[in-house]
């Protein structure tokens, strides 16, 4: 029986290639978005991996410090302890690397952000072979421990125009530049990185007497805990996994992934509704065949069978085809994107594609059985056919099926309080199921709400409004069939318009809030450098400034299997309500505690509400009990962010270096001279130092708002694509319709109606219903769009933003869906309502 379906099903799907095309792309679009986004999320997450593997190698454990580092006195009881096999030191710093052919600053090219890895090639070989390096030929081989020598990766060689071995680099620190000479490679992989002896990097880097880590691999039998117990580790140095920094990259872009994947796939949920809408037209046209097919024995399951075998041909080549063009697209989008597709957790990466198997097969059902689904109910209208009254052109006695109104009110009632539900392991997994409760349900109340905004609408006096107003509220069980999919990609786009303007204006005034001043200042190229000791100070007493207010950022490692949050320390005057942007009101501090202002991440993440006590390890290594007085919105930070008076920090983490300046101008003052006279006290301070970078703040806005911008740039791209699906379901819809309705047409022929006024019935029928989707769609797009801002973004990234509709862009979103799908059922009409149409009404005589 599955031969004889396939081999009707193939004749239907290769004589009507425009109606199979259709259903195709529908079931490729969707199948090559998502797997598309999933190969380069999976690649990308690897490649990190795999870079963070290369560079901590697989010791047993290692131990970790704070930012700052731990005495080296501890490697020394390590090392020789008689359980351990293996220790090696490491110091891991962040610099900016400069080529240069000589040594004049002038000759230097743009700075390079670069990690360099302090090693002892000594021992690090059998931790870490990654981390050995590999002199180049004619370097020699005692280069290995030479303070002065450097080893690059090749992102790094690359990236400096492909560095030579024996050519000069200027390194940045903070207490000036440090000239190496180029003595080899090194096997790491991922973005920029180097390898200096660590000797070399504490003397340059002002790390002498201390390490970031100790990596250990134990003797064979050895009791892990006891050897932690004996060493007796001092405060802030801790043991911790080889695979930390992974995982917690992993947790952390895992919202952003499941967003994006989330996305992905509504382009095959819409593309559901075109697989219907094709196979739907495909049974009008067919019903002639399908029931001479059951004159000559075929019964009505076999009917249905023969259908859904259809879709299910289809969706295995559409799936087929989408896979192979999602790699197709992941390899292009790696290739000249790189990993990041906008989120900024792999910022760096250069991976390679990495197919997936398990994803393919996983994606590629998924392509299937969407196509199945799109066909059950033409399948079911097929297995319906009445033969001996299709045969006689009386078509099938059975009336469309409705949805009950019970299901929809159901399916709706139950959206509220799944987006009341919180995430499961920081997925908003819930809130994902009440959106397709709203799309769902809203689909299934187009019939009642089409009756219900029809029963309002007064009868019009002409006789083809009336007729065209008429039929579409009689008939309004058919509307679903024909706008369930402009619905379901109108509030979809709706919900995604809303929640990206929502985001953009919140960012916009939050960027508002944060620049208050006239310019800022910052080393060139960021990192670790910070600015010259001394240079505020000189910064405040330059002509035309009136006042600077300096800036440190750290970090601080909370949980060791979530990113360390930024520490920021600023001035916050008497008032901070006026200089941060709060969400909520201040709590007052008691007497004596050290106050805090945490970041909404810090709430959702670490229980750190207003009035509560907090734990703070500063870079020193010591621990702190803040008390939290407000909660600010922050959207620079995801994993979270601690802001301290700058005064307070000072006192406790007994640290004076600064990142960052602001500085507000008298009136009158040139930028430029300001700009020109704080570069030549920076150089005064630091002779051949990394150069200065000024901003304006409304510099500083327009980057950060193009960065947004191309950050959405795939949402806007899934958004444009689920709307033209869901119109050429409309398109396929319409004329399945017309054409079942061509003996209606020669009826209204034969009674003086002209070819143009049947047209216009039509299309005035396409509008009303459209109208009745579009408002529909409206409405369950702004029901989602609460759901995506009030729930999904707080659930999955930890920040709130404002709801914004910017009603200009929905409504003239919803009119174009409106008139494409009113001229669609124009030209469906008009090709069907010929004067051929009029002999249609002798297959009744």
């Amino acid at each position: 029986m599955f031969a004889l379906l396939a081999k009707l099903s193939w004749p239907e799907v290769r004589h009507h290639p425009w109606q199979s095309a259709l259903a195709l792309l529908a079931v490729l679009l969707g199948v090559a978005l998502a797997f598309a986004v999933h190969l380069v999320n999976r690649s990308a997450l690897a490649e990190f991996s795999g870079a963070v593997r290369s560079v901590n190698a697989q010791p047993d454990f290692e131990l970790r410090g704070p930012p700052v580092g731990f005495d080296e006195a501890l490697y020394e009881g390590v090392a020789t302890h008689p359980q351990v096999a293996a220790a090696s030191p490491v110091i891991e710093v962040e610099t900016l690397a400069t080529a240069v052919a000589g040594q004049a600053p002038s000759d230097a090219t743009q700075p390079l952000r670069l990690r360099l890895i302090g090693i002892d090639a000594l021992v690090v070989a059998r931790l870490a072979p990654t981390l050995l390096p590999q002199p180049a030929k004619g370097i020699d081989r005692f280069a290995l421990v030479d303070p002065a020598t450097i080893f690059l990766n090749d992102q790094a060689r690359r990236r400096l125009g492909d560095a030579e071995p024996g050519s000069l680099l200027r390194l940045q620190s903070a207490s000036g530049p440090v000239d190496v000479k180029v003595g080899g490679s090194v096997g790491l992989a991922g973005p920029p990185a180097a390898v200096l002896d660590i000797a070399g990097v504490q003397a340059g880097f002002g790390w002498v007497g201390r390490l970031s880590r100790i990596d250990v691999r134990l003797a064979a039998g050895a009791d892990r805990d006891r050897v932690l117990h004996d060493l007796a580790l001092p405060a802030g140095v801790r043991a911790a996994d080889p695979g930390e920094a992974g995982a917690r990259v992993s947790n952390v872009s895992r919202a952003y992934r499941v967003n994006l994947t989330v996305l992905a796939l509504v382009a095959m949920f819409t593309g559901t509704f075109l697989v219907f809408s094709v196979f739907a037209l495909s049974v009008a046209k067919r019903e002639p065949q399908l029931a001479l097919l059951g004159v000559l024995g075929l019964t009505a399951r076999e009917r249905r069978q023969l259908v859904l075998a259809e879709s299910v041909l289809l969706g295995l080549v559409g799936s087929a085809l989408g896979l192979l063009a999602g790699s197709a697209l992941a390899a292009v989008v790696l290739r000249v994107f790189g990993g990041d597709l906008g989120g900024g957790y792999f910022a760096g990466v250069a991976p390679s594609l990495q197919f997936d198997i398990a994803g393919a097969l996983v994606y590629g059902s998924l392509g299937v059985v969407a196509a199945a689904v799109g066909g059950w109910l033409p399948a079911r209208a097929a297995e319906s056919i009445a033969p001996a009254q299709a045969l006689k052109g009386l078509g099938s006695t059975r009336p469309p099926s409705r949805t009950p109104p019970r299901v929809a009110l159901l399916l709706l009632g139950i959206a509220a309080p799944l987006a009341l539900l919180p995430p499961v392991g920081g997925i908003p997994l819930a809130a994902y199921l009440a959106v397709a409760c709203l799309l769902l349900g809203g689909i299934a109340a187009v019939p009642a709400l089409i009756g219900a905004l029809l029963r309002v609408v007064p009868a019009p006096r002409g006789a083809l409004a009336l007729l065209a107003v008429q039929r579409a509220r009689h008939r309004r069980g058919d509307a679903t069939i024909a706008v369930a999919g402009v619905v379901a990609s109108l509030a979809l786009s709706v919900a995604m318009t809303v929640m990206v303007t929502s985001f953009r204006d919140s960012v916009a005034r939050w960027l508002d809030t944060v620049l208050p001043a006239d310019l800022y200042a910052r080393v060139s190229g960021g990192g670790d450098i910070g600015l010259p000791p001394g240079f505020v100070e000189r910064a405040a007493a330059v002509p035309g400034v009136a006042r600077a207010e300096p800036q440190r950022v750290t970090s601080a490692p909370l949980d060791p299997t979530r990113p360390a949050v930024a520490l920021i320390a600023r001035p916050l005057g008497a008032d901070p309500a006026r200089s941060l942007p709060l969400v909520g009101d201040l709590v007052a501090a008691p007497p004596g505690a050290v106050a805090a202002y945490v970041s909404e991440a810090m709430v959702d993440l670490y229980g750190a509400r207003p009035g509560t006590s907090l734990a703070l390890p500063l870079p020193n290594g010591t621990r702190v009990d803040v008390f939290v007085r407000g909660v600010w919105r922050d959207y620079a930070r995801q994993h979270g962010a601690v802001l301290l008076d700058a005064g307070d920090y000072r006192r406790l983490a007994v640290d004076t270096r600064v990142d960052d300046l602001a500085l507000w101008l008298a009136p009158g003052t040139s930028t430029a001279d300001v700009q020109r006279a704080l570069r030549a006290e920076a150089e005064a301070l630091r002779p051949g130092g990394a150069p200065l970078d000024f901003a304006a703040p409304r510099e500083i806005r327009a980057v950060s708002l193009r960065i947004f911008d191309r950050s959405f740039a795939v949402t806007y791209g899934l958004q444009a694509i689920a709307i033209a699906i869901g119109l050429f379901g409309v398109a396929a819809s319409f004329s399945a319709q017309v054409l079942a309705r061509r003996k209606e047409f020669g009826l209204l022929s034969h009674l003086g109606l002209t070819r143009r006024q049947i047209t216009a019935v039509v299309a005035a029928e396409a509008a009303v219903w459209t109208t009745c989707g579009a408002l529909l769609g409206l409405a369950l797009g702004l029901a989602v769009s609460v759901v995506l801002v009030d729930v999904v973004n707080p659930q999955s990234f930890h920040w709130t933003m404002d709801l914004a509709v910017p009603w200009l862009r929905v409504g003239a979103l919803c009119a174009t869906v409106v008139a494409a799908a009113t001229l669609t059922a124009w030209l469906a009409a008009r090709s069907s309502a010929s004067g051929r149409a009029a002999l249609a009404v002798k297959e009744d005589w």
